[in-house]
């Protein structure tokens, strides 16, 4: 338990002894020093210490001192104009003044008004007439495109999705003029056999809603499934066609146009990568042209694993490339099927694929041409098949 404290307070001079008393007579005392158990020790008191002296009230600065006379000059603000000089700028303005113009500064040019916030979700939002945003466009039954689906368009590729049976058909858009002249193409109850009603388009522009920009639509569009997968031993049993393998050509325009010439000159399917391979979208089959529906497009997971496959069936298979000694018409047989591998434009054929296949050739084409679009190598490839 610790002592009690010591009553504090100043104490008279000379009444303290030791260390901490006031000392010789005629000296100051000590300045005392405080103790957390003991209190204030020694002289006197610091100020504003409990026992000490009252402190003169606070003063306000520039006031005169308590008990001063008549007399008194308050000390100069160090901002003011020192005495005795001329009149001139002053160093200090009110805060309503305005501020004064420099003569030769550029006037502001003045504010105009601050541009609206941009914001993604507005997106292509018509303004309202208060300046604000009404919010994201509502999307279109046609917009909702549901998962496996796709829009086929075009007046060739609708109408012969609507003569394949294989083929799940979902919605039909159709304009007065499409309507007529599907109706002159197809026979007689085409679309009532299919269990599918035709919905009549009255502004082209909602075509454009769900299809992009630059399609050429020709007023149909029909909202349609994948078609379901073949196998390739099916196919090679119900053609005696050539057999196209695609080796990673992904766009789908040339994969559409390569449909379009192996329906045009007898080829029995298309063979594609599974992962390097376009899907079936509204694109290949409007530049298929219909041949989507009459060409079976294969998809395999290893193209040389299926070239080795077709090697056992004894299909003759050739790749084509620009640097081959033969050319294709040089090295075509005449008593077996033949399967032709064509490469993407960039790199051609890969390592593998040239490996696999039992011959490579050439399409004769002028040295001034370095090589042709995959497309046209295509065709004329199928035609001098096609001629023998």
């Amino acid at each position: 338990m610790s002592p009690p404290r010591r009553p504090q307070g100043p104490r008279p001079p000379g009444s303290a002894s030791g260390p901490h008393g006031g000392g010789a007579p005629g000296q100051p005392p000590r300045p005392r020093a405080f103790d957390g158990k003991r209190g204030w020790a020694g002289g006197e008191a610091p100020a504003g210490a409990r026992g000490a002296a009252p402190r003169p009230p606070f003063a306000r600065p520039g006031a005169a001192p308590a008990g001063a006379t008549g007399g008194y000059q308050p000390a100069a603000k160090p901002w003011s104009k020192a005495p005795g000089k001329a009149p001139g700028k002053t160093w200090s303005r009110s805060p309503a003044e305005p501020r004064p113009h420099r003569p030769g500064a550029d006037a502001e040019p003045p504010r105009g008004p601050r541009p609206p916030r941009h914001d993604s979700r507005h997106e292509g939002a018509e303004p309202s007439p208060r300046g604000r945003a009404e919010g994201p466009r509502r999307e279109t039954p046609e917009e909702r495109t549901p998962a496996n689906t796709f829009w086929m368009h075009g007046l060739h590729a609708v109408a012969a999705a609507l003569l394949n049976p294989r083929r799940r058909l979902r919605r039909l858009l159709l304009t007065a003029e499409a309507e007529a002249t599907l109706a002159a193409r197809l026979p007689p109850g085409t679309i009532a056999a299919r269990k599918l009603s035709a919905e009549r388009v009255e502004d082209r522009t909602r075509f454009h809603s769900f299809l992009p920009e630059d399609s050429v639509h020709q007023g149909a569009a029909m909202l349609v499934e994948p078609l379901p997968g073949l196998a390739l031993d099916d196919v090679l049993a119900a053609s005696a066609g050539p057999v196209l393998l695609l080796d990673q050509v992904t766009d789908p325009r040339n994969v559409g146009a390569i449909l379009r010439s192996a329906a045009a000159f007898g080829a029995a399917a298309v063979v594609v990568q599974d992962r390097h391979a376009p899907p079936e979208t509204g694109a290949l089959a409007r530049a298929a042209s219909g041949a989507l529906e009459t060409v079976p497009m294969i998809r395999e997971v290893n193209l040389a694993r299926a070239i080795r496959g077709l090697q056992d069936k004894g299909v003759w298979v050739l790749g084509l490339a620009g640097e081959a000694k033969r050319t294709l018409a040089e090295a075509k047989p005449a008593d077996r099927r033949v399967g032709l591998v064509l490469g993407a434009e960039a790199g051609g054929l890969r390592r593998l694929q040239r490996e696999t296949v039992d011959e490579m050739v050439r399409l004769p084409i002028a040295t001034e041409v370095e090589s042709l679009n995959v497309a046209a190598a295509a065709a004329v490839a199928l035609y001098e098949l096609a001629r023998a």
